[in-house]
């Protein structure tokens, strides 16, 4: 059996999957707390004809065994959590993380999720939502009508003005163990597994939590020139691999071919 054959297919398949992470990447560049992902791969189960130190007569050992490998796979789609910029708006209720933590999220089915994503708005009712309308918790109160002034500092103060006085409360952060773990659902938003570990909730700028900064906004730690490096890699790795299969099925058509 022609093993380069299969081999080669695996090899291709892994690569369209890397194309496919690195397109994600890149069609989420100007999206607001996105983190790109990062394809991991592995080697297939090897056959071994002949495995090394058996004894190959007289005491004596092999010192180097035969090994053929079955290809590749992907073994992982891992998140990279690192900063990304933050853009200035000058929005009252936009809000940047500057270091480790996410906002909390009520989704409709009442679970929770996570984001990094602080383009907040008012609903109707003056709570603070996402701009899909999913209401924000981590500590965000109602802001009343008539409110004139909205001011958060870096420690998750805010301090709310308006005909009636002034109002305070403090916005917490959570913060994973193993972020790399939490599942992606879409719309900025990531779910809690059990790889992620249960959240820690905490303050803004105490015990390592990040700050929070109003008026901006995390921007994609998306890198264009490092995407379109990798992207031109997953090309050529993919032309190598369809490059084997024709070579391998010239071999078999010369086998085909033969004649006594």
């Amino acid at each position: 059996m022609n093993l380069s054959l299969y081999s080669a297919a695996t090899g291709m398949e892994a690569q369209q999957l890397n194309l496919n992470t690195i397109a994600n990447n890149l069609a989420n560049v100007n999206t607001p707390g996105f983190k790109r992902s990062k394809i991991e791969f592995q080697d297939l189960l090897y056959q071994k004809p002949r495995a090394a130190g058996t004894d190959s007569g007289g005491g004596n050992l092999v010192p180097t065994g035969v090994e053929v490998g079955n290809g590749s796979r992907v073994a992982a789609t891992s998140k990279i959590f690192t900063q990304g910029q933050l853009t200035s708006t000058g929005e009252k209720l936009d809000l940047a993380i500057q270091g480790d933590g996410f906002f909390e999220v009520q989704r409709p089915d009442g679970t929770i999720g996570y984001t990094r994503a602080g383009s907040f708005k008012l609903s109707a009712q003056g709570q603070v939502v996402t701009v899909d309308g999913l209401p924000v918790l981590s500590g965000f109160q109602p802001i009343p009508p008539g409110t004139t002034s909205i001011a958060v500092s870096e420690d998750g103060q805010v301090t709310v003005q308006g005909a009636n006085g002034n109002q305070t409360f403090s916005v917490t952060l959570a913060r994973f163990a193993n972020p790399s773990g939490l599942r992606s659902l879409g719309g900025n938003l990531y779910e809690e597994t059990a790889a992620s570990g249960t959240p820690e909730v905490g303050k803004p700028g105490e015990q390592g939590f990040g700050r929070t900064i109003q008026g901006y906004i995390e921007a994609s730690n998306v890198n264009i020139v490092e995407e379109m490096v990798n992207l031109i890699v997953a090309q050529r790795a993919y032309e190598i691999n369809s490059k084997s299969i024709q070579t391998s099925d010239e071999m078999l058509q010369n086998i085909a071919n033969m004649k006594r």
